[in-house]
């Protein structure tokens, strides 16, 4: 399937939706399925200041919980931009929740005074398996459902 058509299917899927968890579960369930070389697929949400929180996601088991300032999703919360990681086993700050993974891309969801309220991982098994037009689409996606979902702020201390 073509990315614009996982784009479309996404949005069109969630037309007029407005509970944040079905959305996440759908966008992971639809990337998922679209291509061979995504092995794990999802959010891990901001559920107090600094710490994220899996789910929902597919995929084996994920790291249940992420400070900001650990791995590759942490990286992305703290900074707010996307990660693009082509070999994890060369940035050692990676946090290895699956011993097979070997390429990730990180992507904020931002909400709309610009705080991160998640991040969406998508992981290969193959090094260097994500291109542009799969970060584009992961990109695009997340700023949609930031734009979509604006009522869900960042969880207060």
């Amino acid at each position: 399937m073509e990315h614009h058509e996982v784009y479309q299917r996404i949005t069109s899927i969630l037309d007029g939706e407005e509970d944040w968890v079905t959305a996440m579960a759908t966008v992971v369930c639809e990337l998922h399925n679209a291509f061979d070389h995504y092995h794990w697929t999802g959010f891990y949400r901001t559920t107090s200041p600094g710490v994220l929180k899996i789910g929902p996601y597919q995929g084996g088991h994920g790291c249940l919980v992420i400070p900001f300032d650990k791995g590759i999703c942490g990286a992305a919360a703290r900074t707010g931009e996307t990660q693009d990681v082509p070999d994890v086993h060369a940035r050692t700050e990676h946090i290895a929740c699956s011993s097979s993974t070997n390429s990730e891309v990180v992507v904020p969801v931002k909400n709309s005074s610009g705080d991160v309220v998640a991040v969406l991982d998508v992981d290969s098994d193959q090094e260097a398996a994500f291109s542009k037009a799969d970060i584009q689409l992961v990109e695009q996606i997340c700023e949609w459902l930031g734009r979509e979902y604006h009522s869900f702020e960042k969880p207060s201390s």
